[in-house]
């Protein structure tokens, strides 16, 4: 059982999360083999849509990909070795506020390793961070400089995953956000670096606005940038930047179906996406095509079987209702104008920006600091996209170290 360092210090802004009683047990991942027998059943008695059978993506996810991938979800995909690989990591889950949380928590073999805290997004888990673990807990292991180690908490947002439905509605982003501060400061954490994409993202940013005097600085991958509403605003864009403005358009009026079911009935949805794994495995790998750098599947950036496990993890744990609530308490109901995903967020802290190339938004440089006023680094990568740490861990993990880095030399 992991318990309270005698270093940690109650935070004061933690309202009503008692860090002082904080315990948390150890856990594995072991899915039972029914769960895998029922898997593999459901699968090979899929009931296929009559549809015609478009090649592209123009209408969704292809009928052909979709059923090959299937079929190899079902004969070939093995989520035995996906268990072993994610049991290499120490996990363990706790209670804060009520809700179970699961966490990995990975300390660097290096004593001086900076904390750091990663936050995944939808449809994202701690999944797709397998691949930078040991580069960022180790990197002396890894060809890099000792002095960039960090210990690693890698929790799993409530609702999703392991760490299974919250036992209440109410859990938004800023409830989610305490929560964290709460396990931080329940490890002995202070003086940690948050970083976050997608959901990842805003949570990352409520942190440091709830914890500042823990936070040290927040790195994100995710950041949108709406223009101002005043008179010459977009006057002197640069073709890049009006380029920019013009996929976020193309975004809103293409790529967000799923925004707008979840903010306004996510039940819905819900209903099928537990009953059908075909039907989880689609709303899932079309986001990993549309926001990534893959030109045809997303086979082209993302393994296979990463996918899949994510996918299989939404699956195993039923968490597809649970996980998509999020969007509705954090934007739907009374919160429905809520402004929340353009910020802006009063940060105390140094703010970190990485840009990924084929993300399904790209941020404008010139109105980032309406979003993220203390943006002390920036960088911009002609490769990836919306899940970096799947598609291009080598460019996310250096500038997550430069970052941090930075925070040192500050």
């Amino acid at each position: 059982m992991e318990t309270r360092s005698p270093t940690a210090r109650r935070t004061t802004h933690a309202g009503p999360l008692d860090v002082e009683t904080f315990r948390a047990t150890p856990f594995r991942a072991a899915i039972p083999q029914a769960d895998l027998d029922d898997l593999r059943d459901r699968l090979a008695r899929t009931r296929w849509p009559a549809t015609p059978a478009a090649a592209d993506w123009s209408r969704g996810v292809p009928p052909d990909y979709l059923a090959e991938l299937a079929e190899h979800w079902r004969t070939r995909f093995d989520w035995r070795a996906v268990e072993a690989r994610l049991n290499e990591l120490p996990q363990f889950t706790t209670t804060l506020d009520s809700a179970n949380v699961h966490y990995a928590h990975v300390r660097s073999p290096e004593p001086t390793a900076t904390p750091l805290l990663l936050v995944h997004g939808w449809p994202g888990s701690y999944v797709e961070f397998l691949d930078v673990v040991g580069p960022l807990t180790d990197p002396a292991a890894h060809g890099g400089d000792p002095a960039d180690a960090f210990h690693l908490v890698i929790p799993t947002l409530p609702g999703f995953g392991f760490s299974g439905p919250t036992p209440e509605p109410g859990w938004d982003h800023r409830r989610v956000a305490r929560a964290f501060a709460a396990l931080m400061a329940g490890l002995g954490y202070r003086d940690y670096v948050v970083q976050g994409g997608d959901w990842g993202m805003v949570i990352a940013a409520e942190l440091a606005v709830h914890d500042p005097e823990n936070v040290a600085g927040v790195h994100v991958n995710t950041l949108l940038t709406l223009p101002p509403q005043r008179p010459g605003a977009l006057d002197d864009l640069t073709e890049d930047e009006a380029a920019r403005l013009e996929l976020l358009g193309h975004y809103g009026e293409d790529g967000s179906c799923h925004f707008r079911l979840l903010v306004t009935k996510p039940h819905t949805v819900a209903y099928a996406l537990s009953d059908s794994p075909v039907g989880q495995l689609a709303w899932i790998v079309e986001k990993y095509r549309d926001w990534s750098g893959a030109r045809s599947t997303p086979e082209e950036v993302i393994d296979r079987d990463l996918m899949l496990a994510n996918a299989s993890l939404y699956w195993f744990t039923a968490t597809a209702a649970s996980s998509g609530a999020l969007y509705y308490e954090a934007l739907g109901g009374s919160n429905r104008n809520s402004h929340l995903l353009g910020g802006p967020w009063e940060l105390s802290c140094p703010a970190g920006v990485a840009v990924f190339a084929h993300d399904v938004n790209l941020p404008l440089r010139r109105f980032a600091d309406a979003v993220l006023p203390t943006i002390s680094h920036w960088s911009e990568f002609d490769r990836g996209g919306h899940f970096p740490a799947l598609e291009v861990p080598e460019l996310y993990v250096g500038d997550v170290r430069a970052f941090t880095r930075s925070l040192r030399r500050g």
